[in-house]
């Protein structure tokens, strides 16, 4: 591991300031991904500002019902919170889905969202990867990508993004807020993460140097009638290889609102757009939630080895729809 410094950051202007200053440093959260990168030479900052102790370790509820919940929060508070488990579900069972207990206590929130691709070429190396290393090649297109995207890739990069979290966060429309050296901003989750395109080691639009400060989530009454839903290689703790986050308001037989979003099938968490136009008022039933999982996947472009994750998305779509439409959709 390169030698490095560190620094606490007293307040988030300071924090702000300190990697102002070094474009190699890089902000300190719980550092279950970052540490691992470093261990591996994947990163190699010359400068780590620990943000643990800012002010930023509270869930708030908004005057329009929602949430506002800070950067620091841990996963573990952020799952036991009792507004996020009332009118979130979908986003408590994302975060209980995602790591053991010992990496939730220390994961947070705004570094989950920032954390990397778990790609064996990317974590390696002596490997090329264009993530890590702009035009060198993408060797999992033609290597091993069984776990790899079937939507929204491209030549460039077919890895996808492993957050649990980040998948609900998509479903529910949230807001992340950040501070930088030209003062605030905020970006919605679905323009947070950039397409893969040609410059896969682009992830996000946060500007360089900025600090995520909160996540918003707004108010959504369909979001209280929410699952999710998590398909991983092994009982044990397993970064997916499907996932769902969904919720419905259904009355009289018929779907009123739709959210859906998925996991582990592109570079960034999907918001199942075209599906929730199938679902929206259409008969909550088997044949709808077909319907609407086909609609979406139609776009999709395995690869020889991960065809599979295709028929699995569509299984586990209807599933998670049928089990909150009250599993008895014919």
């Amino acid at each position: 591991m390169k030698e490095f410094g560190y620094r606490r950051a007293h307040d988030v202007t300071g924090a702000v300031a300190l990697l102002a200053a070094d474009p190699e440093a890089r902000f300190l959260g719980g550092g279950t991904n970052l540490v691992d990168l470093m261990k591996s030479g994947v990163e190699r900052p010359a400068l780590l500002v620990d943000v643990r102790e800012l002010p930023l370790d509270r869930v708030e509820t908004t005057a329009d019902g929602g949430l506002r919940i800070g950067a620091t929060v841990t996963n573990s508070d952020l799952a036991a919170h009792s507004e996020v488990r009332r009118h979130y579900p979908a986003l408590a069972q994302a975060v209980l889905a995602g790591a053991s207990g010992q990496l939730r206590n220390m994961a947070t929130v705004g570094g989950n969202l920032l954390q990397r691709t778990r790609c064996g070429y990317f974590t390696d190396v002596s490997k090329p990867c264009n993530k890590r290393a702009p035009g060198s090649g993408c060797p999992a297109v033609a290597g091993e990508h069984h776990n790899h995207a079937v939507l929204g890739a491209s030549g460039h990069c077919v890895a996808v993004h492993p957050s649990d979290m980040g998948v609900a966060l998509t479903a529910f429309d949230a807001v992340v807020s950040y501070e930088s050296a030209d003062g605030p901003g905020r970006i919605p989750i679905t323009d947070f993460y950039l397409p893969v395109g040609d410059t896969p080691h682009r992830e996000t639009a946060l500007p360089p140097g900025a600090l995520i400060t909160h996540v918003s989530l707004p108010a959504a009454p369909v979001a209280a009638h929410s699952r999710y839903r998590k398909v991983r290689e092994r009982a044990s703790y397993a970064f997916a290889i499907g996932s769902v986050a969904a919720a419905l308001d259904i009355e009289d037989g018929a779907v009123r609102e739709a959210r859906l979003a998925l996991g582990a099938v592109a570079s960034r968490p999907w918001r199942a757009r075209a599906a929730e136009a199938v679902l929206t008022g259409a008969p909550a039933d088997g044949a709808t939630f077909a319907a609407a999982a086909d609609a979406e996947l139609a776009a999709a472009r395995p690869l020889p080895d991960n065809g599979y994750k295709v028929t699995l998305m569509r299984n586990l779509v209807v599933s998670v729809l049928t089990e909150l439409a009250g599993g008895d959709a014919r």
